[in-house]
C-alpha cells in the first residue's frame, strides 16, 4: 500500500509543479504570481470601498477580505484536479500511458492537486502581505491560534482534493467543452460559500446549497482563527463553538470522500467503455 502511494502520489506532485511552475523564466514566473492575486484583490477592496462607509477598521472588512484570500484555494486544488485530467489527456496526451503505469489514478490525482496547493499558497500569501501592507488588514501573529488554523486549513485541503477527484472523475467523459468544468463550478460555488457575504442574504431556497459546502465552515475556522475571538463579523455561524465547526466540516470531508470514491469508480468504467481514455475533444 505505501510502495503504491510513494509511487502515485510523490511524482504526481513534483510533475505538477514541473508543469505550474516551468511554462517561462523564474523572473516572468514571480512576477505573474505577484501581479494575479494583487490584480484580483484590488477589485474587492475596490469595491469594498465603493458600496461601504464602514472603512477597512471594521471587523467585516477583514472577514471579506481573509474569505477572498483563501477562496484561491478553491480554485487552485478543486478546479486543478480536475484539469490535470485534461492536461494529461488532451495536452500531453499522455492519460492512457498513466492508466497503464502501476499507479493510483485516484492518488496520482491528490499529488497533482498538491502541485496546485503549492502555486496556490504563493497567491494566498502574496495577497496575505498586501492587506497587511497596504489594505489596512489587521494582523497580530501573537494573536492567532495556529494549531487550529494548520488542522482546519489541512481538513478544507483533503476536502477540495475529494470533490476535484469528483470533477475530474466527470470530465473523463465529457467530449466537447470540458475545460471550463472546473472553473466554472468554483465560481459558482463562490456564491454559496459566504467568502465575501453571509449566507443570510441569499434567497431562502438557496441557503441550504452553502450550509451543505465544506468550504462554508472551512473559511468561518481560518478566520476565527487567524481574527482571534471577535471574528464572528458574519451572523451566520455565529452560534457554533470551534469545535461543532470542525465536527461538521469532518464529516463532510467523509462524505466527499465517499462521494469522491463512489464518482471515480462510476466515471472511470464509463470512461473505459466509451474509448474516452485517450479521446481528443475540441481543444
Amino acid at each position: 500500500m505505501f510502495k503504491t502511494f510513494s509511487r502515485s502520489f510523490f511524482p504526481a506532485a513534483w510533475l505538477g509543479w514541473q508543469i505550474e511552475s516551468n511554462w517561462t523564466d523564474p523572473f516572468l514566473f514571480l512576477a505573474f504570481s505577484i501581479a494575479k492575486p494583487i490584480a484580483s484583490v484590488l477589485i474587492l477592496v475596490f469595491m469594498y470601498n465603493a458600496v461601504s462607509q464602514a472603512g477597512p477598521d471594521s471587523p467585516i472588512y477583514s472577514y471579506i477580505y481573509l474569505g477572498n484570500a483563501f477562496y484561491i484555494y478553491v480554485t487552485e486544488v478543486m478546479a486543478g484536479a480536475s484539469f490535470s485530467i485534461l492536461d494529461d489527456r488532451e495536452r500531453y496526451r499522455s492519460l492512457k500511458y498513466i492508466y497503464i503505469a502501476p499507479v493510483s489514478i485516484p492518488i496520482y490525482l491528490f499529488g497533482r492537486a498538491v502541485a496546485r496547493f503549492t502555486t496556490g499558497t504563493i497567491a494566498v500569501v502574496i495577497t496575505l502581505v498586501a492587506g497587511v501592507l497596504f489594505f489596512g488588514v489587521p494582523f497580530n501573529p501573537l494573536g492567532v491560534d495556529w494549531p487550529m488554523f494548520f488542522a482546519a486549513l489541512a481538513l478544507g485541503i483533503v476536502c477540495l482534493a475529494f470533490m476535484g477527484i469528483i470533477i475530474g472523475s466527470w470530465t473523463l467523459i465529457i467530449r466537447t467543452e470540458p475545460w471550463f468544468v472546473g472553473e466554472a463550478t468554483a465560481a459558482a460555488l463562490y456564491l454559496f460559500s459566504g467568502a465575501v457575504f453571509p449566507l443570510s442574504i441569499l434567497p431562502v431556497w438557496l441557503q441550504p446549497v452553502g450550509f451543505l459546502l465544506p468550504m462554508t465552515y472551512w473559511l468561518e475556522l481560518i478566520r476565527r482563527a487567524l481574527l482571534g475571538p471577535g471574528a464572528a463579523a458574519f451572523p451566520t455561524l455565529s452560534a457554533f463553538s470551534n469545535a461543532e465547526l470542525f465536527g461538521i466540516l469532518m464529516l463532510i470531508a467523509v462524505g466527499f470522500g465517499i462521494v469522491a470514491f463512489v464518482a471515480y469508480r462510476y466515471f472511470d468504467r464509463r470512461a473505459r467503455e466509451e474509448g474516452m481514455i485517450d479521446a481528443q475533444s475540441n481543444f
